[in-house]
Formats: C-alpha cells, sequence, structure tokens
C-alpha cells in the first residue's frame, strides 16, 4: 500500500453562494490523497498499475467546469469521480481551499476536506480537528 498525493493543484473556478463569486470567480487549491495497492505497479514499472498523477489531475480540473454553490459539493464529486476511477484505490481524501473568500474581513482561505474509505477520519482525527490539538 502506499499513499499517492498531488497538493496544491491551483485551479479558477466560479463556485460560490453569493452572485459575485458565480460571476467573477476565484482561485482555488486542491489537495488529493489516495491509499492505493502499489505492489503490481512496483513490481512491474507499469504505470497502467498504479494511479496516474495526471489522471488525478484531470478529475479535480473537470469537475471545476461544473460550477456548484457549495464547496462541499465540489470536493465530494472529485472524491466520487476518484473512488470510480480506480480499482486499486482503497480510500481517498480530498481537501478544496477556496483562496481569499469573499467575507465580512480578511481570511486567507476556507476549506472544506472530504475522505473515503482507508483515509477516513478516525475517532482521534475529529478530537483534533474540534479541539484544535
Amino acid at each position: 500500500m502506499a499513499i499517492i498525493a498531488l497538493e496544491g493543484i491551483r485551479l479558477y473556478g466560479y463556485h460560490g453562494f453569493y452572485p459575485e463569486e458565480e460571476t467573477l470567480g476565484r482561485e482555488f487549491i486542491v489537495d488529493v490523497q489516495v491509499v492505493a495497492d502499489i505492489e503490481d505497479a512496483a513490481e512491474e514499472d507499469e504505470l497502467s498499475s498504479s494511479v496516474n498523477y495526471e489522471t488525478l489531475y484531470h478529475i479535480c480540473h473537470a469537475e471545476f467546469r461544473e460550477p456548484a454553490r457549495l464547496l462541499e459539493t465540489v470536493a465530494q464529486r472529485i472524491l466520487d469521480r476518484i473512488d470510480r476511477q480506480f480499482d486499486n484505490v482503497q480510500g481517498a481524501k480530498v481537501k478544496v481551499r477556496k483562496m481569499n473568500p469573499p467575507l465580512a474581513g480578511p481570511v486567507d482561505e476556507a476549506s472544506v476536506e472530504v475522505s473515503s474509505g482507508s483515509l477516513g477520519f478516525s475517532v482521534g482525527d475529529l478530537v483534533r480537528i474540534l479541539t484544535g490539538g
């Protein structure tokens, strides 16, 4: 097993609740991690037996073309498509960050993270998230 990741995928999208977000758009950053069985890929040195980074990128890019009002929707669509695309993926985690969200004050980013399978959140993860520890 291995964790294969793409971090810092920069995409421009028209996702958001407010009308100006739908017309002006903004920058988003996406991080993707997948847990995959890579034994055959490592043994055969064949990309077709692994998780192709380019395919992960194209999945994110394609889902960003379809506007959504919520980051949750975009993140879940990416996660679902990864789960459908790869037979050797046991779990995935997708984080979508909206840069400089339109709020009443300066905020660097707003984010949503979703996961499936063996990359799902444990009770310990949730406690750390909720307590800031």
